[in-house]
Formats: C-alpha cells, sequence, structure tokens
C-alpha cells in the first residue's frame, strides 16, 4: 500500500506556503513538491542494496525560484517548443509569449512549472495535484483544469495526467525530470545506456523547431534501438547532433499511440540500476542535458553541470499545430486528455 508524510517547503515570495510530500513504497521512495508539481527526489536500491536518488534537483525551495532548467516540474500548457510563439486553430492565430528566441518553449515564461499547484489527493504512496490554468493564461485559449497523479510502486513511479477544457486549446503535459542512474551528485551521464523504443524521429531545423519530417533512424547516430552508452556518438558530425549541442530531439515511439508501451530504456552499468520507461504518448524527447552549466548547486552542493542528466520526456510532437501530420494535442470541451507514464525500476547486470 505504501506510505507518505508532508512538510513544509518554503514559501513562495508572496508568503504562499509550499510543501513537500514524500510518498514511500517498499525500497523506493520519492518526493513531490507543490511548486511546479515537481519531482524533487526518486531514491531506488542499487546493485548492493544502498539507496541512491536518481534525479536532480534542490534541497530548498530557493533553487527552484532560481533555476532556469525545468527541473522535475510538470511542464504545460505545451511542453516542448511552437515556432513562432503562436499556433493555429479553428482558423485563428494565437500569439504566444516568445521565452526561447523568437518560439515558445514548456508553457511561456510563467507555465505550470512556476505555478503553486493545490493537494487534491493524498492516500497511500499516491499524491493528486491540481492547477486551474485561466482563459488567456500565457495566450492559450479556454480555461484548462489539470490534475496529475504521482503514484509509487514497490518497483515504479507512475505519472498520470489528466485535464478538461472549457474551449478548445491545446494540451501536452509532461515530467521534465533529469536522471542520472549512478546518483544525482555521480557527474556525467555518457557512460549510461540508453535504449528508445523508436524507428524514426522527428529532425529538427533552427532554435530545434521541427522540419515536419518524420525520419528513419536507420544508419544514423539517432538509432538507439539497441541500446548505447550515451557519449558513444553524442559528439559526431552529424548536423541534427551539432545544431542540439548533443540528443534533444523528438523520437516516435514504436507501436499505437494511447496504448502504455515501452518507449525507453536506461542503466547505469556503476550501480546496476535499470529503469524503463512506458508511456501512451506518441512521443518522447531525449534530452541529454547540454545546457545544464549554469545550474544552481543541487541536492548536497551537488555541482550539476553539462550531461550530468537526462531527461525521456513523454510527449505529443513539438509544434505539432503546425504540422497536420504529426499526432494532434488539440483538446475540446467535453473530452478528456488522459495519459499515462511509467518509470520502472529493476536491476541490471
Amino acid at each position: 500500500m505504501g506510505t507518505h508524510t508532508r512538510a513544509p517547503f518554503g514559501a513562495m515570495p508572496d508568503g504562499a506556503a509550499v510543501e513537500r510530500i514524500c510518498l514511500v513504497n517498499g525500497p523506493l521512495s520519492c518526493a513531490v513538491i507543490t511548486y511546479g508539481a515537481a519531482l524533487q527526489s526518486l531514491v531506488v536500491p542499487d546493485r548492493e542494496g544502498r539507496p541512491t536518488d536518481v534525479l536532480l534537483g534542490f534541497d530548498t525551495l530557493e533553487g527552484y525560484l532560481r533555476h532556469d532548467k525545468f527541473l522535475g516540474a510538470v511542464i504545460g500548457r505545451y511542453a516542448n517548443r511552437l515556432g513562432g510563439a503562436s499556433f493555429p486553430l479553428n482558423g485563428r492565430v494565437f500569439p504566444l509569449r516568445a521565452n526561447d528566441g523568437p518560439n515558445h518553449l514548456h508553457g511561456g515564461p510563467r507555465g505550470f512549472d512556476k505555478q503553486l499547484w493545490r493537494v487534491e489527493s493524498l492516500a497511500g504512496s499516491a499524491v493528486t495535484l491540481s492547477l486551474l490554468s485561466p482563459d488567456g493564461d500565457e495566450g492559450y485559449p479556454g480555461a484548462l483544469s489539470v490534475q496529475v497523479t504521482y503514484t509509487l510502486a514497490a518497483d515504479a513511479l507512475e505519472i498520470a495526467y489528466r485535464a478538461t477544457c472549457d474551449a478548445d486549446t491545446l494540451c501536452n503535459l509532461t515530467s521534465h525530470a533529469y536522471f542520472n542512474l549512478s546518483g544525482h551528485q555521480s557527474g556525467p551521464v555518457t557512460d549510461q545506456v540508453v535504449r528508445l523504443y523508436a524507428s524514426a524521429y522527428t529532425p529538427a531545423g533552427p532554435g530545434s523547431i521541427p522540419t515536419g519530417e518524420i525520419a528513419d533512424v536507420a544508419g544514423t547516430p539517432m538509432d538507439l534501438r539497441q541500446g548505447l552508452p550515451i557519449g558513444r556518438r553524442i559528439d559526431e558530425d552529424f548536423p541534427q547532433l551539432r545544431l542540439a549541442g548533443g540528443y534533444d530531439h523528438n523520437w516516435v515511439v514504436d507501436g499505437p499511440a494511447g496504448t502504455l508501451r515501452p518507449a525507453a530504456q536506461a542503466v547505469s552499468p556503476r550501480t546496476g540500476i535499470g529503469m524503463e520507461v512506458s508511456t501512451t504518448l506518441p512521443g518522447v524527447q531525449f534530452y541529454t542535458g547540454n545546457y545544464l552549466d549554469g545550474c544552481p548547486a543541487g541536492k548536497g552542493g551537488a555541482p550539476y553541470a553539462r550531461r550530468w542528466g537526462f531527461c525521456l520526456e513523454t510527449q505529443y510532437f513539438p509544434d505539432s499545430p503546425h504540422f497536420p501530420a504529426f499526432p494532434s494535442a488539440v483538446l475540446r470541451p467535453g473530452q478528456l486528455y488522459r495519459h499515462l507514464t511509467r518509470f520502472r525500476f529493476f536491476p541490471a547486470p
């Protein structure tokens, strides 16, 4: 069944209280804060049974208020990028706030990652956080009501997303958790082995905006179907890798979207911690922390730097409103946005 605890985690500049909820189930534990609905820690046993925190994060609220790397946060309304900081819907173009050059990134300058969420329910080793995003929030039409449930099992963390709206809008939610399966403080992740269950990806142009192409990974460094150490091909002279400073792309998850299926697997040869990511969403952004430099010191003073963590952000494809061939992230009144992502941990050789 699992247990939980609940404690203060500082206060917002306006005095609003922030909380930290810790979930425990068997050998696993995790902590979530109400600012950004962010995962603050995730502790799993290594091959010797030693508790290992595999998630980058901060010890205090100040770190979360200061940083700009989205560590652990829930991202919305639209994860990833929207080109030209606008999108078309129902014959209209909706302008959004640009916060990544000319483009709109991760919901804008005050996206869901910078909001104070409410604890909706807390029982056993599960917590549901909720947020109401009003009509016009960051430029998006319609009010959006969001619930995110973190459930900790004895071998997995599940994140369930639900949302409804009162007018046609976009909804594309994800978790921007940074993992380091050797321990959050252990240094670069380049020796960790990542496998993506994806035969295609969406190449990007300037600003990491997709070109609209869905490209086969075969014969390129983007082919991670058999699993490779992150550092093996990351600095090859391949245009897509040069453009992003490493891996920072959307892969098309094999199998039918809407069904829970494997998207990725990662293993640390140092700790023997393995992680399998399954999702109902159509895509996954594999990002190798290429721009982590400048991050405030993390938990225990860990000096998080370039490639000290990797992200596996399950999602609709970036900039999908501009590409009708991409799966649609439009949510309409009467529809339920409902998606699940599971991070399952296992002992690896």
